[in-house]
């Protein structure tokens, strides 16, 4: 098992040992092994105001995806988990269908909809669009943790003298912080790297990996290695930050 999940790891990441040596390349195209050492595509990554432009859209969209999916995914959860209803199977199988569907025919579907509603090339449009997309990731993080969840400390702050939201706010999410983080990392990620449903929405507001898709189909130079440099570094430090907030101590007993 351990060879062959060292072999599976080594087919992820050998691409990354290509990569990062063209992005530095002298080559005025995509050349391996790189014929000399550069920083030129950098430079043209970060002078260029249309990458900076939908870099930075990516990550104002990812992080407006983020909030939404992280708080409508848990309060999904606690409907899944705590509620009594009719169709709540019925409600948990809705809400893991976007990653059942094909994205492409999500997307046309979504397209058809928000044509309707004007939303389309607006990245709020992209936002909702992404948000339906990444639910799935909070709802099974969070579904889980809150199934491990003593719900008898919840009841016991209710008695106290605490109401609902009083309890819940600082007696259930706190154990569940790196459950939370978790989801909050996978929404962020399922929207930065997403390109079907930002093709169908964003119309001339481009993201990042649109941008980049552009680029390999009617350029095909360095630069697209030195953006998927930044990127993977990009989610690395974000995994880094989420790895040290979600072992942080919780907080004691109020």
């Amino acid at each position: 098992m351990f060879a062959f999940t060292a072999l599976v790891l080594l087919f992820l990441m050998a691409p990354l040992v290509v990569v990062f040596p063209m992005s530095l390349s002298s080559s005025s195209y995509l050349q391996f092994p790189p014929p000399g050492w550069s920083l030129r595509w950098y430079e043209q990554y970060f002078t260029d105001s249309t990458w900076i432009d939908a870099t930075l859209r990516s990550i104002k969209v990812a992080l407006a995806t983020t909030v939404l999916a992280t708080v409508l995914g848990t309060a999904l959860s606690f409907s899944l988990v705590r509620g009594r209803y009719p169709g709540k199977e019925f409600v948990n199988q809705i809400s893991l269908m976007p990653l059942i569907v094909p994205v492409i025919i999500y997307s046309i579907a979504v397209y058809g909809w928000f044509g309707q509603l004007k939303l389309i090339g607006l990245w709020q449009g992209i936002v909702l669009g992404h948000t339906v997309h990444a639910i799935p990731f909070v709802v099974i993080i969070m579904t889980a943790a809150l199934r491990t969840f003593d719900i008898a400390q919840e009841h016991a702050a209710m008695s106290l003298g605490a109401n609902r939201a009083q309890a819940i706010w600082h007696v259930t999410l706190p154990p569940l912080r790196p459950s939370l983080i978790s989801a909050a990392f996978l929404a962020f990620i399922s929207s930065f790297d997403e390109l079907v449903v930002a093709m169908f929405l964003g119309g001339s507001n481009m993201t990042l990996p649109k941008k980049m898709f552009d680029n390999i189909v009617n350029e095909i130079d360095p630069t697209i290695a030195a953006v998927s440099v930044i990127q993977v570094v990009l989610v690395t430090v974000i995994l880094i930050l989420v790895s040290k907030l979600g072992s942080g101590a919780v907080p004691t007993e109020r």
